[in-house]
């Protein structure tokens, strides 16, 4: 699996929290067709936006921030993003309680029996 980090560093005061809701939901209607994306998580702090990408191969991931993606997002919101792709071997899901290896649940660590000391 791979994670990418976008960045988009916005200048001014922060967004209205409504309009990013409200663009973010808009922009859903392209990222649910990207191949291999599992998961975006859209980001909005003091310092801009960006968001967290879950894909499920590095190619897919590749192929969608090809050459021309940088230059697609720079017309989008008027600044160059910067992109950092993250292997993830190692996933902790404390919503369904488990521990995931290359995706794959594994015994999580926590839930071996610990021996009586006493």
């Amino acid at each position: 699996m791979i994670i990418a980090l976008v960045q988009i560093p916005l200048p001014g005061p922060r967004r209205d929290p409504e309009t990013v809701v409200a663009q973010s939901l808009e922009s859903t209607r392209i990222f649910h067709q990207v191949r291999g994306l599992r998961r975006k998580y859209y980001l909005d702090s003091e310092a801009g936006g960006g968001g967290i990408y879950e894909f499920d191969t590095r190619e897919n991931a590749l192929a969608w921030f090809n050459d021309g993606w940088a230059d697609w997002m720079e017309g989008r919101f008027g600044v160059r993003p910067t992109l950092t792709l993250f292997d993830n071997p190692v996933t902790l899901d404390n919503e369904l309680g488990e521990a995931r290896v290359k995706g794959i649940p594994v015994p999580p660590p926590w839930a071996e029996a610990t021996a009586d000391p006493a």
